[in-house]
């Protein structure tokens, strides 16, 4: 871990603000897995943000745009999120999303295969799609036409642009995650404990 979490009493005013509209945001959308310490100090990318405030509010306002997008269904999100963690090795994010997936009713079986790093046999039509069109981003280059154009026929306009984005903003926090080496929450030591 190169930054060290942040404990609210040591926040500067700028970061204040930003920890709690990010504190508002991860308790209305994240749940099921640790986001803070025990001292109140933000866990996973949430730190890195609050190091660089204007950066970590940018991002922060992404997040939320792309999450209010709705025209994908929650388990195909979740495909295309942990295709994303596990293209880059993105142990937080694996940690909560893998998590997040089973909340959301991706089974078991499907998330174990695909945070392996590898697509899922029994994914279902609109579920491939999406994992394809995830795997292709993740690979650069020009995503194909034929994955591009099952995407829109499954989800429209909307989805493969909500698609495109998630993929993208899910990119950077892997990298914003990897780049800082941040690791899941036990790996981490808590002065509070």
């Amino acid at each position: 871990m190169r930054l060290p979490p942040i404990p609210p009493s040591e926040l500067s005013n700028e970061q204040r603000g930003l920890y709690d509209t990010l504190k508002a945001g991860i308790d209305r959308q994240f749940q099921g897995f640790q986001t803070a310490r025990a001292d109140g100090a933000l866990l996973g990318p949430f730190n890195p943000w609050l190091h660089e405030p204007r950066i970590g509010r940018a991002v922060w306002e992404l997040t939320e745009a792309v999450s209010a997008c709705g025209a994908l269904p929650e388990k195909a999100r979740q495909v295309a999120i942990l295709a994303t963690g596990a293209r880059f090795k993105a142990s937080f994010e694996l940690y909560a999303h893998v998590q997040v997936a089973r909340d959301k009713g991706l089974a078991e079986d499907k998330v174990a295969t695909i945070t392996a790093g590898q697509r899922p046999a029994d994914l279902s039509p609109d579920e491939a799609a999406v994992y394809d069109a995830a795997a292709a981003l993740n690979a650069g280059g020009v995503l194909p036409r034929p994955v591009y154009d099952r995407v829109q026929a499954a989800f429209g306009p909307r989805g493969i642009a909500e698609l495109i984005h998630l993929v993208g903003l899910y990119a950077m926090v892997c990298t914003t995650l990897n780049g800082f080496d941040v690791p899941v929450p036990e790996q981490q030591v808590d002065p509070a404990s």
